[in-house]
């Protein structure tokens, strides 16, 4: 295959800035494209809280005021590159101080609102892209988008671009990550943002119910879409329960639909040289998996029992991850000989319901409302069993992360987990954790009954946590199935 100029555009990127799973891809499959030989370029925006210093990110003296417009209205966007961190891949974080210079990145952390101007933020942001890339002097092949924040360089290109000879050959994918999120904004948002009424009307490419939906567009302007798994590309063109009132569109577009399962990098998750973990182990030395499980004990206020299985949760606290399940069966979990580590943060109403359980339960149940990324590392070193009852899962990245941890998952049957977690079967010896289909708190409780019990037959369980271990969930064999999709999208007119 030819050597592809690829720009990887995205609102978040590890480890300069994240909310979920999109900032861990941004990070990794740049850096897996640009080790087999491509240019690539990934551009964000500069936030205030990018660290600059510690990043060392560099003014570059052509992207100095560059010039965007949308609306009539003007703003000076400004353009600083760094390298991805062990990596030679260039980022470029373009920055428009009155939309960017804040700290948080869609959320006022002051009011818990999204920002009223982040159609505008993010629309500019879009623009500002291209306009950059014409500064450069560098023309993509490939555009790959991602999300609603910048679902608009698709239809900027084919409106604005169109007949601009620099993007005659550059072609667009748009990755969706879960379609939760769709960036639907007032209809009047759109002349602020270029979206001429011909693209807003009723049933035309943006209009959405009567509101602005960017992602809508960008998925009808893309020239191919996927997303983070086969199994989330069949739930969210099939069903309004994963569509989220998309799935007509998306089925319209089939054709050019694809799921790519999301790669780990396993040089930040891989158990035998995790830093952040007291004692590192492999496959062949399973056994001092338990040392990590005493530390995590420790950590947690827990009282360490070899014989009694520690469950494992690391989740965004809200209903899409299955919370509510967790919470109609508390007490019949606590009743298990079980003990259970939860770590995250999210609705107010899980904080305050997990605090009081966590003092009802002190002796099997240690609760921690944060983001903490060591402890994250240590959770899955040290838990036997890690539990994602997830309503909907595009991908999913910490069952990825437990298989390797030898970790063993109990998880719904949805998405990602569907496509990487196999119910164990004792005749066949093949599975590598444990699955319920219905979303329903019965039946996750009985999955978690039967890991529990199969935890206590030490030769199984050894068996099923080295099938998990064994497994390969690269970024490899992930950017092979990009590099197929960029070629799709290069043959289209």
């Amino acid at each position: 295959m030819k050597q592809l100029k690829i720009c990887y555009v995205s609102s978040e990127v590890v480890p300069f800035a994240k909310t979920g799973g999109l900032a861990d891809v941004a990070g990794a499959l740049p850096i897996a494209h640009k080790e087999m030989g491509h240019d690539v370029r990934l551009m964000m925006p500069n936030y205030k809280s990018i660290n600059e210093r510690k990043f060392v990110l560099r003014e570059v003296i052509r992207l100095r005021e560059v010039k965007v417009e949308l609306n009539q209205q003007v703003k000076m966007a400004n353009g600083k590159t760094a390298f991805l961190p062990n990596s030679k891949v260039h980022v470029y974080f373009l920055s428009i101080p009155e939309y960017f210079d804040r700290k948080d990145l869609y959320v006022d952390s002051k009011t818990k609102k999204e920002f009223r101007d982040n159609a505008e933020r993010f629309a500019f942001f879009s623009m500002s892209v291209l306009n950059t890339l014409k500064l450069l002097y560098w023309q993509p092949d490939i555009i790959h988008c991602n999300e609603w924040q910048t679902a608009l360089i698709p239809f900027y290109l084919k409106t604005y671009f169109k007949d601009d000879p620099f993007f005659k050959n550059t072609r667009t994918v748009l990755s969706l990550h879960n379609l939760a999120y769709q960036g639907l904004f007032p209809i009047e948002k759109a002349s602020h943002i270029g979206i001429s009424n011909e693209f807003h009307l009723p049933k035309s490419e943006f209009e959405f119910f009567g509101k602005l939906n960017l992602l809508k567009g960008g998925i009808l302007f893309a020239d191919v879409i996927n997303t983070v798994s086969e199994q989330y590309a069949e739930e969210i063109s099939s069903s309004s329960e994963y569509g989220f009132g998309l799935e007509k569109i998306l089925a319209s577009r089939k054709k050019d639909l694809y799921g790519i399962l999301n790669g780990v990098d396993y040089s930040i998750w891989s158990p035998d040289s995790d830093s952040n973990i007291p004692v590192q182990f492999d496959v062949r030395s399973l056994n001092r998996k338990e040392e990590n499980k005493e530390a995590l004990c420790e950590k947690c206020g827990l009282k360490h029992d070899p014989d009694i299985p520690v469950i494992g949760i690391i989740s965004r606290l809200v209903d899409q991850k299955g919370f509510d399940l967790i919470s109609e069966v508390f007490d019949k979990l606590m009743k298990l000989k079980i003990q259970l580590v939860l770590l995250g943060e999210g609705d107010p109403k899980y904080h305050e319901k997990f605090k009081k359980l966590a003092k009802k339960y002190s002796k099997k149940f240690a609760v921690n409302l944060k983001f903490d990324n060591t402890l994250a590392h240590l959770i899955e070193a040290g838990s036997d069993i890690f539990l994602m009852p997830s309503k909907f899962e595009p991908c999913g990245l910490n069952q990825i992360y437990s298989l390797r941890y030898g970790t063993v998952p109990v998880v719904r049957e949805t998405g990602g987990l569907k496509d990487t977690i196999s119910n164990y079967d004792r005749k066949t010896g093949k599975g590598n954790g444990f699955t319920f289909k219905k979303y329903d708190a019965k039946e996750m409780l009985r999955a978690v009954n039967t890991a529990v019990e199969m935890f206590q037959d030490k030769k199984t369980w050894i068996k099923i946590q080295k099938n998990g271990m064994r497994a390969d969930f690269s970024w490899d064999a992930s950017a092979k199935k990009y590099l197929k999709l960029y070629e799709k999208a290069l043959k289209k007119k």
